[in-house]
């Protein structure tokens, strides 16, 4: 069974992605191809970025909350981020904790999960740059959420049911190219 990790990227106190993460969690269920589980990186209490050296030549130097990071991110076959757009680019906290890690992402998928008041676009094509950096094959499907009509007051998370078919889309394309890609990691 593949493990895919829903990736919490915002860190802010006021934030919204959880309910998005829990959202996309609940719609996950009962899929026969992965196992779907949240993954908070606020959980991981990971400092600015400040590796001696990076994490491409040597695991050696990082830091306890690095490596927490660094396993629980090689544990997984595949991502879904939940990616809030803050000035049409992906959020400080998620860009900082992908630049610890490098091996751990290389040869997986992710799909990628956006909102704010374009739907998150922006910030998910800036995302889908830096994945591609890390060799991981996003999925073509890219769910947008919008501040101004699935969100009551921007703070509570209020989807519309016809965001459901591409979000159950996003879900097989990642779990097919996660499949494949768990085959090229063995095999390599």
């Amino acid at each position: 069974m593949l493990s895919i990790g829903i990736i919490i990227g915002s860190t802010r106190s006021s934030r919204v992605s959880p309910q998005v993460a829990h959202y996309i969690h609940k719609l996950a269920q009962g899929r026969s191809g992965a196992r779907y589980d949240i993954v908070d990186v606020q959980s991981y209490d990971l400092p600015m970025y400040d590796e001696p050296i990076p994490a491409a030549f040597s695991s050696d130097y990082q830091t306890p909350q690095a490596k927490a990071w660094s396993a629980a991110i090689a544990a997984l076959d595949g991502f879904i981020f939940i990616n809030p757009e803050y000035n049409r680019g992906v959020i400080a906290p998620l860009k900082n904790a992908i630049d610890y890690l490098y091996p751990e992402f290389v040869n997986k998928a992710a799909g990628i999960v956006g909102f704010g008041s374009t739907g998150g676009a922006s910030s998910g094509r800036a995302l889908r740059e830096i994945l591609n950096s890390l060799e991981v094959a996003t999925v073509k499907v890219q769910p947008g959420f919008n501040l101004f009509t699935d969100f009551k007051d921007m703070r509570e998370f209020t989807p519309s049911d016809v965001h459901n078919n591409s979000i159950q889309h996003m879900f097989g394309q990642l779990e097919s190219w996660a499949g494949a890609l768990k085959e090229v990691r063995e095999t390599a």
